[in-house]
Protein backbone atom coordinates (compact mmCIF):
# COMPACT_ATOMS: atom_id res chain seq x y z
CA UNK A 1 0.00 0.00 0.00
CA UNK A 2 2.91 2.33 0.71
CA UNK A 3 4.15 1.96 -2.85
CA UNK A 4 0.73 2.86 -4.19
CA UNK A 5 0.55 5.88 -1.88
CA UNK A 6 3.96 7.06 -3.05
CA UNK A 7 3.23 6.65 -6.74
CA UNK A 8 -0.26 8.12 -6.32
CA UNK A 9 1.22 11.19 -4.65
CA UNK A 10 3.61 11.68 -7.59
CA UNK A 11 1.01 10.92 -10.23
CA UNK A 12 -0.63 13.54 -12.50
CA UNK A 13 -3.95 12.27 -11.16
CA UNK A 14 -3.34 13.85 -7.77
CA UNK A 15 -4.84 17.19 -8.89
CA UNK A 16 -7.73 15.58 -10.70
CA UNK A 17 -11.18 15.68 -9.19
CA UNK A 18 -12.81 12.28 -9.09
CA UNK A 19 -15.54 12.04 -11.67
CA UNK A 20 -19.05 11.18 -10.57
CA UNK A 21 -19.47 7.48 -9.92
CA UNK A 22 -20.64 5.50 -12.93
CA UNK A 23 -23.70 4.42 -10.98
CA UNK A 24 -24.91 8.03 -10.81
CA UNK A 25 -25.01 8.69 -14.55
CA UNK A 26 -26.07 5.12 -15.37
CA UNK A 27 -28.89 5.53 -12.85
CA UNK A 28 -30.35 8.61 -14.48
CA UNK A 29 -29.72 7.09 -17.92
CA UNK A 30 -31.84 4.08 -17.00
CA UNK A 31 -34.53 6.27 -15.48
CA UNK A 32 -34.61 8.37 -18.64
CA UNK A 33 -34.74 5.19 -20.74
CA UNK A 34 -37.65 4.01 -18.58
CA UNK A 35 -39.51 7.26 -19.27
CA UNK A 36 -38.98 6.85 -23.02
CA UNK A 37 -40.15 3.23 -22.79
CA UNK A 38 -43.31 4.30 -20.98
CA UNK A 39 -44.26 7.05 -23.41
CA UNK A 40 -43.35 4.94 -26.47
CA UNK A 41 -45.85 2.27 -25.49
CA UNK A 42 -48.42 4.86 -24.40
CA UNK A 43 -48.14 6.62 -27.77
CA UNK A 44 -48.50 3.29 -29.58
CA UNK A 45 -51.60 2.44 -27.54
CA UNK A 46 -53.20 5.83 -28.24
CA UNK A 47 -52.46 5.58 -31.99
CA UNK A 48 -53.85 2.04 -32.14
CA UNK A 49 -56.97 3.10 -30.22
CA UNK A 50 -57.63 6.10 -32.49
CA UNK A 51 -57.13 4.07 -35.67
CA UNK A 52 -59.12 1.06 -34.48
CA UNK A 53 -61.95 3.02 -32.83
CA UNK A 54 -62.36 6.29 -34.73
CA UNK A 55 -64.92 8.79 -33.50
CA UNK A 56 -66.15 9.62 -30.00
CA UNK A 57 -65.30 6.98 -27.32
CA UNK A 58 -68.31 4.98 -26.17
CA UNK A 59 -69.00 2.40 -23.48
CA UNK A 60 -67.93 -0.63 -25.62
CA UNK A 61 -64.49 0.96 -26.05
CA UNK A 62 -64.00 1.77 -22.35
CA UNK A 63 -62.03 -1.45 -21.68
CA UNK A 64 -59.61 -0.45 -24.45
CA UNK A 65 -59.10 2.95 -22.83
CA UNK A 66 -58.09 1.09 -19.66
CA UNK A 67 -55.88 -1.27 -21.69
CA UNK A 68 -54.21 1.70 -23.39
CA UNK A 69 -53.33 3.11 -19.97
CA UNK A 70 -52.26 -0.29 -18.61
CA UNK A 71 -49.95 -1.18 -21.50
CA UNK A 72 -47.09 1.21 -20.61
CA UNK A 73 -47.45 0.37 -16.91
CA UNK A 74 -47.02 -3.35 -17.64
CA UNK A 75 -44.39 -2.71 -20.31
CA UNK A 76 -41.76 -1.41 -17.85
CA UNK A 77 -41.55 -4.55 -15.66
CA UNK A 78 -41.59 -6.69 -18.80
CA UNK A 79 -38.53 -4.82 -20.09
CA UNK A 80 -36.85 -5.18 -16.72
CA UNK A 81 -37.51 -8.94 -16.76
CA UNK A 82 -35.90 -9.11 -20.21
CA UNK A 83 -32.79 -7.31 -18.89
CA UNK A 84 -33.28 -4.16 -20.95
CA UNK A 85 -32.06 -2.03 -18.01
CA UNK A 86 -28.82 -3.88 -17.26
CA UNK A 87 -25.99 -1.32 -16.73
CA UNK A 88 -23.50 -3.49 -18.62
CA UNK A 89 -25.54 -3.15 -21.83
CA UNK A 90 -25.69 0.65 -21.75
CA UNK A 91 -24.26 2.33 -24.83
CA UNK A 92 -22.74 -0.61 -26.74
CA UNK A 93 -23.73 -3.94 -28.22
CA UNK A 94 -27.07 -5.24 -29.38
CA UNK A 95 -28.21 -6.78 -26.07
CA UNK A 96 -30.16 -3.65 -25.11
CA UNK A 97 -32.19 -3.76 -28.34
CA UNK A 98 -32.47 -7.53 -28.11
CA UNK A 99 -34.07 -7.11 -24.69
CA UNK A 100 -36.67 -4.72 -26.13
CA UNK A 101 -37.49 -7.13 -28.98
CA UNK A 102 -37.72 -10.06 -26.58
CA UNK A 103 -40.04 -8.07 -24.29
CA UNK A 104 -42.28 -7.13 -27.24
CA UNK A 105 -42.59 -10.75 -28.33
CA UNK A 106 -43.27 -12.09 -24.81
CA UNK A 107 -45.70 -9.27 -23.98
CA UNK A 108 -47.72 -9.89 -27.16
CA UNK A 109 -47.76 -13.66 -26.56
CA UNK A 110 -48.80 -13.15 -22.93
CA UNK A 111 -51.73 -10.93 -23.91
CA UNK A 112 -52.87 -13.48 -26.49
CA UNK A 113 -52.62 -16.39 -24.04
CA UNK A 114 -54.45 -14.51 -21.27
CA UNK A 115 -57.20 -13.48 -23.66
CA UNK A 116 -57.61 -17.08 -24.82
CA UNK A 117 -57.47 -18.55 -21.30
CA UNK A 118 -60.04 -16.11 -19.90
CA UNK A 119 -62.13 -16.17 -23.11
CA UNK A 120 -61.85 -12.38 -23.30
CA UNK A 121 -62.76 -10.84 -26.64
CA UNK A 122 -59.91 -8.55 -27.68
CA UNK A 123 -59.95 -6.60 -30.92
CA UNK A 124 -57.15 -8.16 -32.94
CA UNK A 125 -56.66 -4.96 -34.93
CA UNK A 126 -55.87 -3.04 -31.75
CA UNK A 127 -53.29 -5.57 -30.51
CA UNK A 128 -51.72 -6.01 -33.95
CA UNK A 129 -51.19 -2.26 -34.20
CA UNK A 130 -50.31 -1.41 -30.59
CA UNK A 131 -47.67 -4.01 -29.75
CA UNK A 132 -45.48 -3.92 -32.89
CA UNK A 133 -45.75 -0.14 -33.06
CA UNK A 134 -44.87 0.21 -29.38
CA UNK A 135 -41.84 -2.06 -29.79
CA UNK A 136 -40.71 -0.15 -32.88
CA UNK A 137 -41.10 3.26 -31.23
CA UNK A 138 -39.22 1.95 -28.21
CA UNK A 139 -36.34 0.75 -30.38
CA UNK A 140 -36.13 4.12 -32.12
CA UNK A 141 -36.19 5.96 -28.78
CA UNK A 142 -33.48 3.72 -27.34
CA UNK A 143 -31.37 4.18 -30.48
CA UNK A 144 -31.61 7.98 -30.30
CA UNK A 145 -30.82 7.90 -26.58
CA UNK A 146 -27.76 5.78 -27.28
CA UNK A 147 -26.55 8.20 -29.96
CA UNK A 148 -26.95 11.05 -27.46
CA UNK A 149 -24.86 9.08 -24.94
CA UNK A 150 -22.19 8.50 -27.58
CA UNK A 151 -21.94 12.25 -28.18
CA UNK A 152 -21.53 12.81 -24.45
CA UNK A 153 -18.78 10.20 -24.33
CA UNK A 154 -16.89 11.79 -27.21
CA UNK A 155 -16.77 14.86 -24.95
CA UNK A 156 -15.39 12.80 -22.08
CA UNK A 157 -18.63 12.54 -20.10
CA UNK A 158 -20.50 9.47 -18.84
CA UNK A 159 -17.32 7.38 -18.82
CA UNK A 160 -16.32 4.45 -16.64
CA UNK A 161 -12.92 4.84 -14.95
CA UNK A 162 -10.83 1.75 -15.72
CA UNK A 163 -7.63 0.30 -14.27
CA UNK A 164 -5.77 -1.98 -16.68
CA UNK A 165 -3.58 -4.84 -15.51
CA UNK A 166 -1.39 -6.41 -18.17
CA UNK A 167 1.88 -6.22 -20.05
CA UNK A 168 3.01 -2.91 -21.46
CA UNK A 169 2.38 -3.67 -25.15
CA UNK A 170 -1.14 -5.08 -24.69
CA UNK A 171 -2.05 -2.22 -22.32
CA UNK A 172 -0.85 0.33 -24.87
CA UNK A 173 -2.91 -1.34 -27.61
CA UNK A 174 -6.05 -1.24 -25.46
CA UNK A 175 -5.51 2.41 -24.52
CA UNK A 176 -5.15 3.44 -28.17
CA UNK A 177 -8.18 1.40 -29.18
CA UNK A 178 -10.46 2.87 -26.51
CA UNK A 179 -9.31 6.40 -27.32
CA UNK A 180 -10.35 5.83 -30.93
CA UNK A 181 -13.68 4.26 -29.88
CA UNK A 182 -14.70 6.51 -26.99
CA UNK A 183 -18.34 5.59 -27.42
CA UNK A 184 -17.55 2.39 -25.50
CA UNK A 185 -17.38 4.61 -22.43
CA UNK A 186 -14.16 3.19 -20.96
CA UNK A 187 -11.59 5.73 -19.80
CA UNK A 188 -8.33 4.09 -18.74
CA UNK A 189 -6.92 6.15 -15.87
CA UNK A 190 -4.24 3.84 -14.47
CA UNK A 191 -2.09 0.89 -15.48
CA UNK A 192 -0.65 -1.93 -13.39
CA UNK A 193 2.35 -3.72 -14.91
CA UNK A 194 4.44 -6.78 -13.92
CA UNK A 195 6.60 -6.12 -10.82
CA UNK A 196 9.80 -5.85 -12.85
CA UNK A 197 8.38 -2.88 -14.79
CA UNK A 198 6.33 -1.24 -12.04
CA UNK A 199 9.13 -0.54 -9.54
CA UNK A 200 12.85 0.09 -9.38
CA UNK A 201 15.13 2.50 -11.17
CA UNK A 202 14.05 1.29 -14.62
CA UNK A 203 10.35 1.38 -13.76
CA UNK A 204 7.91 2.47 -16.45
CA UNK A 205 6.15 5.63 -15.28
CA UNK A 206 3.41 5.77 -17.89
CA UNK A 207 1.94 3.92 -20.86
CA UNK A 208 0.54 6.04 -23.69
CA UNK A 209 0.25 8.95 -21.25
CA UNK A 210 -1.58 6.90 -18.60
CA UNK A 211 0.31 6.67 -15.26
CA UNK A 212 1.59 3.35 -13.95
CA UNK A 213 0.43 3.21 -10.33
CA UNK A 214 1.52 -0.26 -9.23
CA UNK A 215 2.12 -3.87 -10.10
CA UNK A 216 -0.31 -6.76 -10.49
CA UNK A 217 -0.52 -7.45 -6.75
CA UNK A 218 -1.58 -3.83 -6.11
CA UNK A 219 -4.35 -3.70 -8.73
CA UNK A 220 -7.20 -3.79 -6.20
CA UNK A 221 -5.55 -1.12 -4.03
CA UNK A 222 -5.02 1.13 -7.05
CA UNK A 223 -8.64 0.72 -8.12
CA UNK A 224 -9.84 1.66 -4.63
CA UNK A 225 -7.57 4.69 -4.32
CA UNK A 226 -8.51 6.31 -7.64
CA UNK A 227 -12.19 5.37 -7.45
CA UNK A 228 -12.22 3.08 -10.48
CA UNK A 229 -15.45 1.61 -11.79
CA UNK A 230 -13.82 -1.32 -13.61
CA UNK A 231 -10.65 -3.38 -13.63
CA UNK A 232 -9.62 -4.81 -17.01
CA UNK A 233 -7.20 -7.74 -16.92
CA UNK A 234 -5.39 -8.47 -20.16
CA UNK A 235 -4.07 -11.87 -21.17
CA UNK A 236 -0.79 -12.57 -19.35
CA UNK A 237 0.65 -15.67 -17.63
CA UNK A 238 1.06 -13.92 -14.26
CA UNK A 239 -2.70 -13.37 -13.90
CA UNK A 240 -3.74 -17.01 -13.74
CA UNK A 241 -7.00 -18.42 -12.40
CA UNK A 242 -5.99 -18.16 -8.74
CA UNK A 243 -4.77 -14.56 -9.10
CA UNK A 244 -7.97 -13.55 -10.93
CA UNK A 245 -10.15 -15.13 -8.25
CA UNK A 246 -8.31 -13.27 -5.49
CA UNK A 247 -8.58 -10.01 -7.42
CA UNK A 248 -12.33 -10.54 -7.84
CA UNK A 249 -12.68 -11.08 -4.08
CA UNK A 250 -10.72 -7.91 -3.35
CA UNK A 251 -12.71 -5.59 -5.58
CA UNK A 252 -16.20 -6.99 -4.99
CA UNK A 253 -16.61 -5.06 -1.74
CA UNK A 254 -16.31 -1.79 -3.67
CA UNK A 255 -18.69 -3.02 -6.39
CA UNK A 256 -15.95 -2.65 -9.00
CA UNK A 257 -16.55 -4.54 -12.24
CA UNK A 258 -13.96 -7.10 -13.35
CA UNK A 259 -13.50 -7.69 -17.08
CA UNK A 260 -11.02 -10.14 -18.57
CA UNK A 261 -9.71 -9.90 -22.13
CA UNK A 262 -8.89 -13.36 -23.52
CA UNK A 263 -5.93 -13.95 -25.81
CA UNK A 264 -8.35 -14.40 -28.71
CA UNK A 265 -8.58 -11.30 -30.89
CA UNK A 266 -11.55 -10.17 -32.99
CA UNK A 267 -13.74 -13.19 -32.15
CA UNK A 268 -17.27 -12.04 -31.37
CA UNK A 269 -19.96 -13.40 -29.08
CA UNK A 270 -21.88 -15.83 -31.35
CA UNK A 271 -18.75 -17.94 -31.84
CA UNK A 272 -17.82 -18.06 -28.16
CA UNK A 273 -19.42 -20.11 -25.41
CA UNK A 274 -18.26 -21.12 -21.93
CA UNK A 275 -18.48 -24.81 -21.05
CA UNK A 276 -17.65 -25.74 -17.44
CA UNK A 277 -15.63 -28.94 -17.01
CA UNK A 278 -15.06 -30.07 -13.42
CA UNK A 279 -15.45 -26.51 -12.23
CA UNK A 280 -13.04 -25.16 -14.87
CA UNK A 281 -14.70 -22.73 -17.31
CA UNK A 282 -13.46 -23.60 -20.80
CA UNK A 283 -13.84 -21.03 -23.57
CA UNK A 284 -15.16 -22.86 -26.63
CA UNK A 285 -14.66 -21.18 -30.02
CA UNK A 286 -16.79 -22.30 -32.96
CA UNK A 287 -15.34 -22.33 -36.46
CA UNK A 288 -16.75 -19.63 -38.79
CA UNK A 289 -19.49 -20.93 -41.10
CA UNK A 290 -18.44 -19.88 -44.58
CA UNK A 291 -20.26 -22.52 -46.63
CA UNK A 292 -23.51 -24.45 -46.62
CA UNK A 293 -26.99 -23.12 -46.08
CA UNK A 294 -25.90 -19.81 -44.63
CA UNK A 295 -23.88 -19.04 -47.75
CA UNK A 296 -26.89 -19.86 -49.94
CA UNK A 297 -29.09 -17.62 -47.79
CA UNK A 298 -26.58 -14.78 -48.01
CA UNK A 299 -26.40 -15.11 -51.80
CA UNK A 300 -30.19 -15.08 -52.13
CA UNK A 301 -30.48 -12.05 -49.87
CA UNK A 302 -27.71 -10.21 -51.75
CA UNK A 303 -29.20 -10.73 -55.21
CA UNK A 304 -32.75 -9.90 -54.13
CA UNK A 305 -31.63 -6.71 -52.38
CA UNK A 306 -29.38 -5.72 -55.32
CA UNK A 307 -32.16 -6.12 -57.89
CA UNK A 308 -34.53 -4.15 -55.67
CA UNK A 309 -31.92 -1.44 -55.20
CA UNK A 310 -31.31 -1.17 -58.95
CA UNK A 311 -35.02 -0.77 -59.55
CA UNK A 312 -35.49 1.91 -56.89
CA UNK A 313 -32.26 3.81 -57.57
CA UNK A 314 -32.40 3.78 -61.37
CA UNK A 315 -33.67 7.41 -61.61
CA UNK A 316 -30.79 8.62 -59.40
CA UNK A 317 -28.28 6.60 -61.41
CA UNK A 318 -29.56 8.16 -64.66
CA UNK A 319 -29.10 11.65 -63.20
CA UNK A 320 -25.55 10.81 -62.08
CA UNK A 321 -24.72 9.38 -65.51
CA UNK A 322 -26.01 12.55 -67.19
CA UNK A 323 -23.90 14.80 -64.90
CA UNK A 324 -20.75 12.80 -65.60
CA UNK A 325 -21.33 12.88 -69.35
CA UNK A 326 -21.90 16.63 -69.62
CA UNK A 327 -19.14 17.77 -67.24
CA UNK A 328 -16.10 15.78 -68.41
CA UNK A 329 -14.83 13.85 -71.41
CA UNK A 330 -14.81 10.07 -71.29
CA UNK A 331 -17.15 7.18 -70.60
CA UNK A 332 -19.75 7.27 -67.84
CA UNK A 333 -18.67 3.93 -66.38
CA UNK A 334 -15.25 3.04 -65.04
CA UNK A 335 -14.34 -0.63 -65.39
CA UNK A 336 -11.52 -2.23 -63.46
CA UNK A 337 -10.34 -5.77 -62.78
CA UNK A 338 -10.64 -6.78 -59.13
CA UNK A 339 -10.05 -10.03 -57.26
CA UNK A 340 -13.00 -11.85 -55.73
CA UNK A 341 -13.68 -14.99 -53.74
CA UNK A 342 -11.00 -17.64 -54.09
CA UNK A 343 -8.76 -15.32 -56.13
CA UNK A 344 -11.11 -15.25 -59.12
CA UNK A 345 -10.85 -12.02 -61.11
CA UNK A 346 -13.90 -10.05 -62.24
CA UNK A 347 -14.67 -6.63 -63.69
CA UNK A 348 -16.06 -4.15 -61.20
CA UNK A 349 -18.33 -1.32 -62.34
CA UNK A 350 -18.22 2.20 -60.92
CA UNK A 351 -19.25 5.65 -62.05
CA UNK A 352 -16.20 7.45 -63.42
CA UNK A 353 -14.96 10.04 -60.91
CA UNK A 354 -11.55 10.82 -62.48
CA UNK A 355 -10.27 12.28 -65.71
CA UNK A 356 -10.02 9.95 -68.67
CA UNK A 357 -6.22 9.36 -68.41
CA UNK A 358 -6.19 8.90 -64.63
CA UNK A 359 -4.26 5.61 -64.67
CA UNK A 360 -1.50 7.12 -66.82
CA UNK A 361 -1.09 9.99 -64.34
CA UNK A 362 -0.92 7.68 -61.32
CA UNK A 363 2.79 6.90 -61.78
CA UNK A 364 3.71 10.56 -61.31
CA UNK A 365 1.67 10.75 -58.11
CA UNK A 366 2.95 7.63 -56.34
CA UNK A 367 5.35 9.69 -54.22
CA UNK A 368 2.35 11.52 -52.74
CA UNK A 369 0.62 8.34 -51.55
CA UNK A 370 -0.92 8.94 -48.11
CA UNK A 371 -1.65 5.28 -47.35
CA UNK A 372 0.83 3.23 -45.34
CA UNK A 373 0.21 -0.05 -47.16
CA UNK A 374 -0.36 -1.39 -50.65
CA UNK A 375 -3.24 1.02 -51.40
CA UNK A 376 -2.87 4.36 -53.16
CA UNK A 377 -4.84 7.24 -51.60
CA UNK A 378 -4.56 11.05 -51.80
CA UNK A 379 -6.88 13.49 -50.08
CA UNK A 380 -6.40 16.08 -52.82
CA UNK A 381 -6.00 13.83 -55.85
CA UNK A 382 -5.78 16.16 -58.91
CA UNK A 383 -7.25 13.46 -61.16
CA UNK A 384 -10.70 13.60 -59.51
CA UNK A 385 -13.30 15.66 -61.39
CA UNK A 386 -15.57 18.20 -59.73
CA UNK A 387 -18.62 15.92 -60.00
CA UNK A 388 -16.46 12.93 -59.07
CA UNK A 389 -15.46 14.50 -55.75
CA UNK A 390 -19.11 14.91 -54.82
CA UNK A 391 -19.90 11.34 -55.92
CA UNK A 392 -17.05 9.96 -53.84
CA UNK A 393 -18.05 11.91 -50.77
CA UNK A 394 -21.44 10.18 -50.67
CA UNK A 395 -20.28 6.88 -52.26
CA UNK A 396 -22.64 7.36 -55.20
CA UNK A 397 -19.87 6.26 -57.54
CA UNK A 398 -20.24 2.72 -56.15
CA UNK A 399 -23.93 2.28 -57.04
CA UNK A 400 -23.17 0.40 -60.31
CA UNK A 401 -21.57 -2.31 -58.17
CA UNK A 402 -25.15 -3.44 -57.52
CA UNK A 403 -24.84 -5.04 -60.97
CA UNK A 404 -21.82 -6.98 -59.69
CA UNK A 405 -23.83 -8.09 -56.66
CA UNK A 406 -26.77 -9.17 -58.82
CA UNK A 407 -24.36 -11.06 -61.08
CA UNK A 408 -22.83 -12.90 -58.12
CA UNK A 409 -19.32 -11.42 -58.31
CA UNK A 410 -19.76 -9.42 -55.11
CA UNK A 411 -21.84 -9.33 -51.95
CA UNK A 412 -23.63 -6.40 -50.36
CA UNK A 413 -21.34 -6.71 -47.32
CA UNK A 414 -17.81 -8.05 -47.30
CA UNK A 415 -14.12 -7.12 -47.51
CA UNK A 416 -13.03 -4.38 -49.90
CA UNK A 417 -12.51 -5.76 -53.46
CA UNK A 418 -8.72 -5.61 -54.03
CA UNK A 419 -6.75 -4.99 -57.20
CA UNK A 420 -4.61 -7.83 -58.63
CA UNK A 421 -1.41 -5.87 -57.89
CA UNK A 422 -2.56 -5.46 -54.29
CA UNK A 423 -3.14 -9.21 -53.94
CA UNK A 424 0.34 -9.81 -55.36
CA UNK A 425 1.73 -7.96 -52.32
CA UNK A 426 -0.37 -9.88 -49.80
CA UNK A 427 1.43 -11.85 -47.19
CA UNK A 428 0.35 -14.63 -44.86
CA UNK A 429 -2.92 -13.91 -43.08
CA UNK A 430 -4.13 -11.26 -45.55
CA UNK A 431 -5.08 -13.97 -48.08
CA UNK A 432 -7.92 -14.94 -45.76
CA UNK A 433 -9.81 -11.89 -47.06
CA UNK A 434 -10.39 -13.88 -50.26
CA UNK A 435 -12.36 -16.75 -48.71
CA UNK A 436 -15.58 -14.71 -49.01
CA UNK A 437 -16.94 -12.44 -51.73
CA UNK A 438 -15.88 -8.79 -51.58
CA UNK A 439 -18.57 -6.34 -50.54
CA UNK A 440 -20.18 -3.13 -51.66
CA UNK A 441 -19.81 -2.05 -48.03
CA UNK A 442 -18.20 -3.56 -44.98
CA UNK A 443 -16.63 -2.92 -41.61
CA UNK A 444 -14.00 -0.78 -43.35
CA UNK A 445 -16.78 1.43 -44.77
CA UNK A 446 -18.41 2.12 -41.42
CA UNK A 447 -15.14 2.45 -39.46
CA UNK A 448 -13.34 5.24 -41.26
CA UNK A 449 -13.08 4.34 -44.95
CA UNK A 450 -9.95 5.91 -46.47
CA UNK A 451 -8.85 7.33 -43.10
CA UNK A 452 -7.96 3.79 -41.97
CA UNK A 453 -4.39 2.55 -42.07
CA UNK A 454 -3.58 -0.56 -44.08
CA UNK A 455 -3.24 -2.69 -40.94
CA UNK A 456 -6.57 -1.43 -39.58
CA UNK A 457 -8.42 -2.18 -42.82
CA UNK A 458 -6.93 -5.70 -42.94
CA UNK A 459 -7.87 -6.34 -39.32
CA UNK A 460 -11.46 -5.23 -39.95
CA UNK A 461 -11.77 -7.41 -43.06
CA UNK A 462 -10.43 -10.46 -41.23
CA UNK A 463 -12.77 -9.80 -38.31
CA UNK A 464 -15.69 -9.78 -40.73
CA UNK A 465 -14.59 -13.04 -42.38
CA UNK A 466 -14.27 -14.81 -39.03
CA UNK A 467 -17.54 -13.52 -37.56
CA UNK A 468 -19.92 -13.28 -40.50
CA UNK A 469 -23.64 -13.58 -39.88
CA UNK A 470 -26.74 -12.21 -41.55
CA UNK A 471 -27.39 -10.12 -38.43
CA UNK A 472 -23.91 -8.58 -38.73
CA UNK A 473 -24.58 -7.81 -42.42
CA UNK A 474 -27.80 -6.00 -41.53
CA UNK A 475 -26.03 -4.07 -38.78
CA UNK A 476 -23.26 -2.96 -41.15
CA UNK A 477 -25.80 -1.94 -43.81
CA UNK A 478 -27.65 0.14 -41.23
CA UNK A 479 -24.43 1.88 -40.14
CA UNK A 480 -23.42 2.48 -43.76
CA UNK A 481 -26.13 5.11 -44.17
CA UNK A 482 -24.66 7.17 -41.33
CA UNK A 483 -21.10 6.80 -42.66
CA UNK A 484 -22.18 7.83 -46.17
CA UNK A 485 -24.15 10.88 -45.04
CA UNK A 486 -21.27 12.08 -42.88
CA UNK A 487 -18.90 11.67 -45.81
CA UNK A 488 -15.94 11.19 -43.46
CA UNK A 489 -12.94 9.33 -44.85
CA UNK A 490 -14.18 9.54 -48.45
CA UNK A 491 -11.65 10.86 -50.95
Amino acid sequence: MAVVDKVQAESPIRHEQRRPDAQSWSGWYRRFAGGLDFFSMLAAGVIAFVLRFPGVPSDPTAPYVALTVALPVLWIPMLAACRAYQPRYIGVGYEEFKGVLRAGFIFTATLAILAYATKTEVARGYVVMAMPLGTFLNLVARYRLRKWLHRKRWNGECMRRVVVAGHRTSAADLIRLLRQKRYHGMDIVAVCLPPALASGEDAVREVEGVPVLGDFAQTAAVAERIGADSVAVLACPEMDGVALRRLAWQIERDDVELVVAPALMDVTGPRISIRPVSGLPLLHVEHPELDGGRRVLKGLFDRTAALTGLLLLSPLMLVVAFLIKVTSAGPVMFKQVRVGRGGREFTVLKFRTMVQDAEARKVALLQHNENDGVLFKMREDPRITRVGRWLRRYSLDELPQLFNVARGDMSLVGPRPPLPEEVAQYGGDVYRRLVVKPGLTGLWQVSGRSDLTWDESVRLDLRYVDNWSLALDLQIMWKTWSAVFRGSGAY
